[in-house]
């Protein structure tokens, strides 16, 4: 029967050495080791117990709560797959902030409950004047000022004055000649990114805005709202000298010429 020295007498196996491979610690997963006189008796024995140390690794790798290093992997990458998502432009963004029908995504829940009022049609604040309904309470407290005629932000330039700070800033365009929107198509610049849109159905030939009465297609909503003054006979632009009025501004405009002339 042949001896088997041990390396390290008198030494006990550490779990942290077991598992990590760093310096020991208190913690002690058998108290004993068989020193040098020890006689084993046989292979079999030998391998009987490394399988026993092998299950109390195991069973102190679960108390201790301590992953194994491919499992640790696959739960990673799963938590990766599940968390984000890459959308335009290479930039990883939150996959939970994600609107379902249009895929555009957010940064917060609240913000992606508010876009969604838009495939929804949903508009839960109602102006208790005029009944109008809004998707957000921003558009509200700007719509009241309509009613209370206020203007609280005023360009320092020429002194006019506008109910929210977005007009503001567009109107500042107009002595900074600034044009922020360009055309990708005929390189023509634009102060407002709306009229880029509008401008680009040119290019397109996209007429989205269809009258309701005599089915006239038209590029943008405003065009349409002056057509739809011939079915209602609306005429809002009136003369302050003789009270003639007109549908378009630019008619009244025409019109005034005819008393200056007198």
């Amino acid at each position: 029967m042949s001896r088997r020295k041990n390396p390290h007498p008198k030494r006990a196996v550490n779990a942290r050495t077991v598992l990590k491979g760093e310096k020991e610690e208190p913690l002690v997963l058998c108290s004993k080791i068989p020193d040098e006189d020890d006689d084993f008796e046989g292979n079999h024995h030998q391998i009987q117990k490394e399988e026993e140390e092998d299950d109390d690794v195991e069973q102190l790798r679960r108390i201790m709560c301590v992953p194994r290093d491919d499992v640790v992997t696959e739960q990673n990458q799963m938590r990766k797959e599940e968390e984000t998502t890459f959308i335009a432009k290479g930039v990883k963004r939150k996959r939970g902030h994600e609107c379902d029908v249009c895929e555009k995504v957010f940064g917060s829940q609240a913000d992606l409950a508010r876009h969604m009022r838009t495939h929804t049609n949903e508009k839960p604040y109602e102006c208790d004047v005029c009944e109008k309904s809004f998707t957000q309470a921003s558009n509200l407290k700007r719509h009241k000022r309509i009613h209370m005629n206020e203007k609280p932000y005023e360009c320092d330039v020429c002194e006019k004055r506008f109910r929210d700070s977005g007009d503001l800033k567009v109107h500042m365009r107009i002595h900074t000649k600034e044009k922020p929107y360009e055309c990708d198509v005929c390189d023509k610049a634009f102060r407002q990114s709306g009229h880029l849109q509008s401008h680009m159905r040119i290019h397109t030939n996209e007429r989205p805005y269809e009258c309701d009465v005599c089915e006239k297609c038209f590029r943008d909503s405003s065009n349409l709202k002056k057509h739809m003054r011939i079915h209602t006979n609306e005429k809002p632009y009136e003369c302050d000298v003789c009270d003639k009025a007109f549908r378009y501004s630019q008619h009244l405009k025409r019109h005034k010429r005819t008393h200056c002339a007198l």
